[in-house]
């Protein structure tokens, strides 16, 4: 059997631990992803950081919590033990939106699922407590950074405390966390007292008293009680999440005080790119093999983290809460050289999938004034239009990508990360338009109108329809110029806070007048530390307290699900019910508007009588026209349209 040490990866067993020759070492990393040295997984990149700030760091993957044996089998760190439950919160990678059992998990080996527990960071918090009583433990990652906080938990219909006070860990290091893992990390060596390092930006921890310059947000037993104190906690916590001008922020649990320190700085192009240029092997741990591999790892080996960051700020979305407003990019340099490294792996075969971050066309800061006085508390930089202070250029990103078509053994760059369609508007250089669609999409184009309705597109904080109607109509044109035949695949998200069935009918007929048929659709998912999350649970837009409107029901929500592929034999019932529920039986015929036919039953005569129309125009109806068959996906729609949120 090779060992992964071998490989290069750093220990995972008491028997890897022993060819490197440490008898003892500083920090166990528990991670619910299975180990893949690769930087796009956290505990990749905060083991590889914290080795090469000169730190010992085991990687105990997906352990066994119904005892403390795999926690035991590695010995006791000498420092500390850092949790991260991967890189999706560990809820939404076990349910849909329907609460119902995903049956796999791309993140462990062969794709099973069952390999983490529900809320792992409270799970392994804990069996690490039985294992090793008060030794210090960090916990990190999307999951613990999202649930900072106390906040509404959907899954238990509930607002639940802080992550931190229900796991019993000692610090939260949200964010991203290379600078604050090595922060803590130097502080514990230094021999300073784990509940006395409470000063470390992008940090959130427990105390006895307020700070003096703390912003103090409602209680925990404030938000449980008053839906309006949750949605004025979660506007404060939204406004402050900048590193220049956020407030250090205060919760009260109890007679405790959860103590959110300022975010920690964006990292600068230099850290970004050494960070992303660390010893990786990038590949799944070799104990892997036999039963697959890990999924996951397919998807992003040969792809590129070029920028972090998202100013685009959509209220559904987590990013800003997590990676910040402020956008910064490594150096064409830095991701040069990983291409060129990534072409000598034996399974390479020619295509970079993907060169992005969170929107593949953020490169740079929305304008100058971010890294002087930090974003905007009060404007987005794109909703509801562009501000005119941003600095709209895909120059930069252009001449990446030129770069890397220019390399040797490089057949094809693509873009698929996703591509802010109302930024790439606002530029008036149209050069990167003609780019991206001469060389950068293979087929299909994914981008994220998510609706068609004005008012839906607003409580997403999203631009409106005309905008993504214009880029549709700019990108067909130009990808016929180029000699292409190219689609958009739009994500498509049904039942999110504001959404009727009015707009769920609108939605609908948009697909019908776009030959559309989305093969998945999304229903709103209401994950932790999100605006939309908090106006589903309280009825209010957080950031002008009006009050919105949310369907909850399960029937209304499975009727705005049904409308989004009304064509489907099994939604028939459903999308009946919703057109004569939303007063539009005009939508129910053999018009070419029609969205379903009548049911045949004895009197479908008079049904079609009344319909009015020829018997020629009534046998094509009931056939499809061969123009209609022939059109799907055509320039006015997309051949498919996959619809699924990552």
């Amino acid at each position: 059997m090779i060992l992964g040490t071998e490989l290069g990866f750093l220990p995972v067993s008491a028997e890897e631990m022993k060819t490197l020759g440490w008898e003892t070492y500083d920090f166990l990393l528990i991670s619910g992803d299975a180990y893949v040295d690769h930087p796009s997984f956290g505990h990749a990149v905060i083991s590889r950081v914290l080795e090469a700030a000169g730190y010992r760091v085991a990687v105990l993957p997906q352990p066994d919590w119904h005892s403390t044996d795999d926690v035991l089998k590695l010995g006791r760190p000498r420092l500390g033990v850092m949790i991260s439950c991967g890189n999706i919160d560990s809820m939404v990678n076990h349910y849909t939106a329907a609460k119902k059992k995903r049956r796999g998990d791309v993140y462990s080996p062969g794709g099973k699922g069952g390999m983490r527990p529900d809320r792992c960071a409270i799970v392994y918090t804990n069996l690490v407590r039985q294992a090793f009583g008060g030794i210090p433990v960090i916990i990190g990652g999307i999951e613990a950074s999202l649930r900072r906080f106390a906040h509404y938990d959907y899954w238990d219909n509930k607002v639940r405390r802080s992550i931190l006070f229900d796991s019993r860990a000692d610090i939260i290091a949200y964010g991203m966390g290379e600078r604050q893992i090595v922060a803590i990390a130097d502080a514990l060596n230094a021999g300073i007292d784990v509940k006395d390092i409470s000063w470390i930006e992008g940090t959130a921890v427990k105390a006895d008293k307020l700070p003096d310059d703390a912003y103090i947000l409602p209680s925990y037993e404030q938000i449980c009680e008053d839906k309006k104190a949750y949605a004025e906690a979660t506007r404060e916590e939204f406004l402050n999440q900048d590193p220049i001008r956020g407030k250090i922020l205060a919760q009260a649990h109890g007679d405790k005080y959860l103590i959110q320190n300022r975010p920690q700085m964006p990292l600068t192009s230099e850290e970004f790119d050494s960070v992303y240029e660390l010893p990786y092997t990038r590949e799944y741990h070799p104990m892997y093999e036999s039963e697959g591999g890990i999924p996951a790892l397919k998807e992003v080996k040969f792809s590129i983290t070029s920028a972090r960051g998202c100013y685009g700020n959509c209220n559904f979305c987590s990013l800003a809460f997590h990676q910040g407003r402020i956008v910064t990019s490594r150096s064409h340099d830095s991701i040069i050289r990983e291409a060129v490294k990534m072409t000598d792996s034996h399974d390479f075969k020619g295509y970079i999938h993907d060169v992005g971050g969170p929107s593949a066309n953020f490169r740079f800061p929305a304008c100058d004034k971010q890294l002087k006085a930090g974003a905007c508390r009060e404007r987005q930089c794109l909703f509801p239009t562009p501000c005119k202070n941003m600095k709209i250029s895909h120059k930069d990103y252009a001449e990446l990508l030129a770069k890397l078509r220019a390399l040797p053994k490089i057949k094809q760059v693509f873009v698929r990360s996703g591509i802010r369609y109302d930024y790439l508007l606002a530029d008036k250089d149209e050069s990167f338009f003609y780019d991206l669609c001469r060389h950068h999409i293979s087929g299909q184009l994914k981008v994220a109108p998510e609706h068609v309705s004005d008012n839906v597109l607003y409580h997403m904080g999203k631009p409106k329809a005309a905008v993504y109607e214009k880029f549709a109509e700019k990108f067909y044109k130009i990808t016929e110029r180029v000699g292409k035949e190219q689609y958009l695949v739009p994500y498509l998200m049904s039942s999110h806070p504001g959404s009727t069935l009015e707009d769920a009918v609108k939605l609908a007929q948009f697909l019908k007048k776009h030959h559309m048929h989305p093969q998945q659709v999304q229903d709103f998912y209401p994950t932790p530390a999100t605006v939309s999350t908090a106006m589903f649970y309280t009825g209010l837009d957080p950031m002008t307290m009006k009050e919105v409107y949310v369907p909850k029901s399960p029937e209304e929500k499975a009727m705005q699900r049904a409308l989004l592929q009304f064509d489907k034999p099994d939604n028939y019932n459903l999308v009946l019910k919703a057109l004569q529920k939303a007063g539009r039986e005009d939508l129910i015929g053999f018009s070419e508007n029609a969205l379903i036919k009548p049911r045949r039953n004895k009197d479908v005569s008079k049904n079609i009588g009344r319909q009015g129309g020829s018997e020629k125009n009534k046998g094509r109806a009931r056939r499809g026209s061969k123009e209609n068959r022939g059109n799907q996906g055509r320039k006015t729609g997309s051949r498919s349209s996959d619809s699924r949120r990552r």
